[in-house]
C-alpha cells in the first residue's frame, strides 16, 4: 500500500497527480488526512482523504508520499505521527517520496546525508547533506524528491517505476500522452 499525507495547505497537483499515476498502475494508494478527513490544498480545494491520521496504521507500506505546498509542508513536518512514520520508513527502507517544498523536512531530519537531491528553488538549503540536483525529479536510494507541481506527473511515474518497472511507468506516460 502506498500512503500519501495531506495536511491542510498541500499543494492539489503534487498530491493528485500521482496518485492518479499509481492507480493506472493498479497500485493500491490511500491519502491520510493529517489535518481532518477533509483537508483544504493551497488553493482552496477541498480534498476528502481515504483516512485520517488516527486510523493510519503501519502495515503493508510500500511507499510513503509527501507533497509540498505551503503551509501543507510545515503542517505534516509539524505533527509526529508523520514523524515516526517517516523514522520507520527509514528503518524498513522503505520508499519515501517528496515534493516541492516536502524534502525540507527529510533535510531537516538528515535523511538526505550524501544522496542525490532536489526541491523547490529556494528550499535547496534545507536538503542538509545532500548533493543538490538540477534535474526536476531525482531517484537515489529509497528516496525519489522532485521540484514542483510542474513535474507532479513525471513525479509520480517514477514512484511507479520504483513501484514495478519501467515499462509500465512509460506505457503510463503513452496513455496520457506525456512527453
Amino acid at each position: 500500500m502506498v500512503y500519501l499525507f495531506l495536511a491542510d495547505g498541500f499543494e492539489i497537483i503534487e498530491a493528485l497527480a500521482p496518485i492518479d499515476m499509481l492507480r493506472r498502475a493498479k497500485l493500491d494508494v490511500k491519502t491520510v488526512g493529517v489535518t481532518g478527513r477533509t483537508v483544504n490544498s493551497s488553493c482552496g480545494v477541498e480534498v476528502v482523504a481515504d483516512i485520517t491520521i488516527d486510523e493510519f496504521e503501519y502495515r503493508n507500506v510500500d511507499a510513503i508520499i509527501l507533497p509540498g505546498g505551503m503551509p501543507g509542508t510545515v503542517n505534516l513536518e509539524n505533527n509526529s505521527i508523520v514523524q515516526s512514520v517517516i523514522d520507520k520508513a527509514i528503518d524498513d527502507n522503505i520508499l519515501i517520496c517528496a515534493i516541492c517544498a516536502a524534502p525540507s523536512i527529510l533535510g531537516h531530519k538528515n535523511l538526505l546525508d550524501g544522496i542525490e537531491a532536489t526541491a523547490f528553488p529556494g528550499f535547496e538549503r534545507e536538503l542538509k547533506g545532500a548533493t543538490i540536483s538540477d534535474k526536476f525529479v531525482v531517484k537515489s536510494n529509497n528516496i525519489i524528491t522532485a521540484r514542483g507541481a510542474g513535474v507532479s506527473v513525471d513525479f509520480g511515474l517514477e514512484i511507479v517505476k520504483a513501484l514495478t518497472d519501467e515499462a509500465t511507468a512509460e506505457n503510463i506516460r503513452k496513455t496520457i500522452q506525456c512527453q
